[in-house]
């Protein structure tokens, strides 16, 4: 519990650097190092690097490793603290979220057998097997000749079997597009391909993506299937049906992301330095209201809590996503730069709310980039107890096993915090709750459309019974996770190098809006080689 008296953000702040380190001379925690905390990911990162497909004995492997990489992670959410408030709870959540996307690639799924991805053919290899082809699928001039005969299934079988003489990088390639699985050569290939499956949380570009990413291009779905493509220009834009976009331009892509990128970075210096004048953000529960507050209603004061605590996740987290697809198409990464590999959008349509309810908001309009993660240890339980997922036993299973997982993800980051955090009550019940609620609106909606009343109600006014459900719900519900935020430090994490509303004198007295960032990364000399690296 933070001592009373502190009187700015910044006091707040030194006072956990003290706590951090209390922590390390007390010997019962670590500093939260690179590249020690690398370890576990480096043992299976290297096992995934040979090829086990023909193997037993290897493949049998990859449920003791995953179970190494679940002890090391534990140890490093139970041992290891970070100086940083974002930092701590990153030492929870990353922790937990590796371990279990590694589980859905690696010991739910097996990535070398199970997936694969899009990917160009090495024009080397095509050049090479033109001089021995033959009628039914020849190769000439670095292309594909179509046959009219040729199968799609034979176009694919023919350049996979190109990739596995392939000479060219991934970033050198210029074949036709196609589906790569593991490949064999070159080296260099096979890391970019095991990397690409590591960081593809939502499988673009992969045959697991995720649902609400946009369908391909029509040019890249023709070279795909070794179909003549259409004429007409692919659009600059294809929007799926939960609003998120993939942009066919790299300038329409960097046009639109950053703009909103600036755009989003006054709105985060707006949403920081208001949670800098009050102290229900820095981890005092019962702060009363800023000075400039117009109300002395506890109602709409936790309102505007709730409200300020949820932009600045969504903004923060949008800047993230948006700075992706910058970073990726500017680079020199062959495919992987390409604008319809990198859709910016992240977050759908509010409109999912309106219409769907609290399904809506986590289905649809939230982000799904955890959702592969969740989904892939559910359908092989169902598996396991011979239970269709598609059933409404499944569907029940499944939303549980979800929101069990990211309560339990939430709970690992709360864990590794510095302030006074309740993991368990806090943000895992707070996610076990809203499965319960999608499961009671969803119910309340069943018995109205069975009784009659659904079809005799207009549509605006379902609309709006959806929004106030989700609006209710979550005001009851949501302060157990953003109130575990606010006691364990995570609002006073600056996300901004510099502030400029700071700069003008609206912060507190100590603020100077320039040095955000002093101290964030810094080097931790030990008495090992372990316990010497880059700290947070």
């Amino acid at each position: 519990m933070l001592p009373p008296g502190l009187k700015t953000a910044k006091e707040v702040k030194q006072y956990y650097d003290g706590v951090y380190e209390q922590h390390l001379a007390s010997g019962q925690y670590y500093p939260f190092l690179y590249p020690w905390a690398t370890i576990g990911f480096g043992v299976v990162l290297i096992y995934l690097l040979i090829d086990h497909r023909r193997s037993p004995t290897l493949r049998s492997l990859r449920r003791p490793l995953f179970g190494f990489l679940c002890a090391f992670s534990a140890w490093c959410i139970l041992t290891n603290k970070a100086r940083s408030s974002a930092a701590a709870y990153g030492v929870g959540l990353i922790s937990a979220w590796g371990t279990l996307w590694t589980g859905a690639i690696m010991f739910f799924n097996d990535c070398q057998t199970d997936f694969k991805r899009i990917e160009r053919a090495d024009s080397n290899a095509l050049k090479m097997n033109s001089k021995d082809s033959h009628s039914n699928g020849s190769l000439s001039n670095g292309s594909v000749y179509k046959h009219a005969e040729a199968s799609v299934k034979e176009h694919e079988e023919l350049l996979s079997k190109l990739d596995r003489i392939a000479t060219q990088g991934p970033y050198q390639r210029r074949g036709p597009l196609f589906w790569q699985e593991y490949p064999t050569t070159p080296f260099i290939e096979r890391l970019d391909w095991v990397l690409d499956a590591f960081c593809a949380f939502r499988g673009t570009g992969w045959t697991f993506s995720t649902h609400g990413l946009p369908p391909l291009p029509p040019s890249v779905t023709a070279e795909l299937t070794n179909t003549t493509p259409t004429t007409t220009p692919d659009p600059l834009i294809i929007t799926s049906r939960s609003g998120i976009r993939r942009f066919t331009t790299r300038r329409t892509l960097l046009k639109d992301c950053l703009t909103r990128l600036t755009i989003g970075f006054f709105a985060l210096d707006a949403i920081k330095t208001l949670m800098h004048l009050d102290a229900y953000f820095w981890g005092y529960m019962d702060a009363s209201a800023p000075a400039w507050f117009p109300s002395t209603s506890p109602v709409l004061l936790k309102a505007y809590r709730l409200l300020l605590s949820l932009f600045g996740i969504h903004c923060a987290l949008l800047q993230i996503f948006h700075m992706g697809p910058v970073f990726f198409s500017l680079l020199p990464l062959g495919l992987r730069s390409e604008p319809w590999m990198n859709p910016p959008d992240f977050y759908g349509n509010y409109s999912a709310v309106w219409e769907k309810g609290l399904a809506g908001w986590w289905g649809s309009w939230w982000h799904q980039t955890f959702r592969y993660a969740f989904e892939a240890p559910a359908t092989r339980l169902l598996e396991a107890l011979n239970i269709d997922k598609r059933s409404q036993k499944g569907k029940l299973i499944s939303l549980f096993v979800a929101f069990g997982l990211s309560g339990s993800l939430h709970a690992c980051g709360s864990y590794t915090q510095l302030g006074d955090t309740r993991p368990l009550m806090g943000p895992f019940r707070f996610f076990i709750l809203q499965a319960i609620g999608i499961v009671i609106q969803m119910q309340v909606t069943q018995y109205f459309k069975n009784i009659g009343i659904t079809d005799k109600t207009p549509r605006l006014i379902r609309q709006l019974g959806n929004f106030l459900f989700v609006n209710i719900w979550m005001y009851f519900t949501a302060p157990l996770l953003v109130d575990d935020f606010a006691k364990g430090g995570v609002w006073l994490y600056e996300p901004l190098a510099i502030s400029p509303l700071r700069l003008l004198g609206f912060g507190a007295a100590d603020d100077n809006g320039y040095d955000l960032w002093h101290g964030l990364v810094f080097w931790r000399t030990g008495k090992h080689w372990w316990d010497t690296g880059i700290a947070f």
